[in-house]
């Protein structure tokens, strides 16, 4: 006579807490569970850095509005900035750099990127005082728009000396 085996197969999820949580009415796992708000950031020298670079870009665009003769590469530098300076404000404080595996060094990356900034910030501010300074319609608001670059420069500048300090003590 043949005996007669039988084998039951259960599949165990790679993950019993997130089963155990669905099962039991908790959170639902999400697509975009990597993502976690990183508030702690803005609490520290670099992070209120960016959220000034942030501020003092706003102030600029809007002084510098509505474009003028002169006002275009100031406007121009100043935008670029804004959305760069945005992208950082959004990679730190979603924590991409924690929760991607990119092969990127942030530092040197950040460092190269607030240089650059710097740098261009420093010439839109010169040209937009230059222009200005001779010119009569809208003069006050274009003239402070050139001093907000001006500080903002300062800003990014210092933001750029404390990445190259990291920079060079990571390395």
């Amino acid at each position: 006579m043949m005996t007669e085996t039988v084998v039951n197969v259960e599949q165990v999820p790679a993950n019993n807490n997130a089963n155990k949580n669905t099962t039991q009415g908790g959170p639902q796992p999400s697509r975009f569970g990597w993502i976690q708000m990183n508030l702690e950031y803005f609490k520290t020298t670099p992070g209120m850095l960016k959220i000034a670079e942030f501020i003092i870009g706003i102030l600029c665009m809007s002084f510098a509005t509505p474009p003028q003769t002169g006002t275009g590469f100031f406007l121009l530098v100043v935008t670029i900035s804004f959305v760069l300076t945005l992208i950082w404000i959004f990679v730190y404080f979603l924590g991409v750099r924690e929760a991607t595996n990119f092969p990127i060094n942030w530092i040197l990356t950040e460092f190269l990127n607030t240089g650059v900034v710097t740098f261009l910030y420093f010439l839109g501010f010169i040209v937009q005082l230059i222009t200005w300074s001779s010119r009569y319609h809208y003069k006050g608001v274009n003239i402070t728009a050139g001093i907000f670059g001006m500080i903002n420069t300062g800003v990014y500048a210092f933001a750029s000396y404390l990445l190259y300090l990291e920079w060079k003590n990571r390395n």
